[in-house]
């Protein structure tokens, strides 16, 4: 019947039936994104119809039906413009909103839901990037986050469940985060948990910024895209290639990889100091933030904010 009976209401419980089908099949599909304040009290959000096209095809991929990226920019727009007022002013704070939408049909029968639900939240969010610590990653060669032909490039909350284990062991071994490798020959690197990884070869103005190629089993990151763009403008080389575990490794301790960082829209951008293995642990550098890290990050921040020139039309303006 097409998308109907939309309201702005006040945030409170989700009243649904125990047989609702989400609980019972994981059909749903989310997003994440930012609101930013600007230098003259106005509001932007950062790439929005980049997110309504992902949510839809994350939607298809899962079964649930699509919506038109119009229609979905436009529920975000006035949920920011109601809630303006805790959108924070710093730079690197947002307000972060959640869309998801969910089967709710109510039935045990294994089929796609007839009927499903779009809800939006939001939430202020702070920084989380610290100039002074890098995080350390554990490569999990145990799990894997997804396969080809699986559901790997479709942001839905069963490939982030499936990741819990592996994060739950990460901690174990004093770990903040978790790299996977690849499901079919278990060697090439692929992603973090929620964020895509960007190695940088070589320092300076020859420095080669390189993340992982998409390959239908990796998130297509929005932050990821937008570094792409941003780091050619900056002056740098940029590749998208493979590269294997045993690379990283060699990679770092020769000193032919000089930093690593993770990224995506909570965090933004976030140091990797040191990776840790069965076989071992080895450092990036001198295991803190870099030079290029921290300069990518600041550029980024400032689009985003309104305090640099946005060239490629990313903000949207709200207010």
């Amino acid at each position: 019947d097409g998308w109907q009976d939309a309201e702005l209401k006040a945030y409170g419980p989700l009243t649904l039936d125990p047989a609702t089908m989400v609980f019972h099949y994981g059909q749903e599909v989310f997003e994440g994104m930012k609101a930013y304040s600007q230098p003259d009290g106005g509001i932007s959000l950062f790439r929005p119809e980049a997110n309504a096209k992902r949510f839809a095809k994350s939607a298809a991929r899962i079964a649930l039906p699509e919506m038109p990226v119009d229609f979905f920019v436009k529920t975000v727009e006035e949920l920011v413009k109601q809630e303006k007022g805790w959108v924070p002013k710093k730079i690197g704070e947002s307000l972060y909103l959640r869309p998801f939408l969910i089967a709710t049909e109510v039935g045990l029968g294994v089929r796609p839901s007839n009927h499903a639900t779009y809800v939006l939240i939001a939430t202020p969010a702070a920084a989380y990037f610290n100039a002074a610590k890098a995080v350390t990653v554990w490569i999990s060669t145990e799990y894997v986050r997804a396969a080809l032909g699986g559901t790997g490039e479709a942001k839905c909350g069963g490939n982030y469940a499936a990741s819990l284990l592996a994060q739950k062991q990460a901690a174990q071994e004093g770990c903040d985060q978790v790299a996977y490798i690849d499901a079919k020959e278990r060697k090439w690197v692929e992603e973090m948990g929620g964020m895509n990884l960007y190695f940088i070869k070589g320092s300076g103005k020859d420095a080669t910024i390189m993340t992982p190629k998409l390959t239908g089993t990796l998130l297509p990151g929005i932050t990821r895209d937008s570094i792409l763009t941003l780091a050619k403008d900056l002056g740098y080389k940029t590749e998208e290639s493979m590269i294997s575990i045993d690379q990283w490794r060699d990679g770092v301790k020769s000193g032919e990889i000089t930093e690593i960082f993770a990224c995506g829209t909570a965090a933004v951008i976030s140091a990797v100091g040191a990776a840790k293995s069965a076989q071992g642990t080895w450092q990036t550098g001198d295991g803190k933030p870099g030079v290029i890290t921290n300069e990518i990050r600041a550029a980024l921040l400032a689009i985003q904010h309104g305090t640099a020139p946005d060239k490629h039309g990313w903000n949207k303006r709200v207010i």
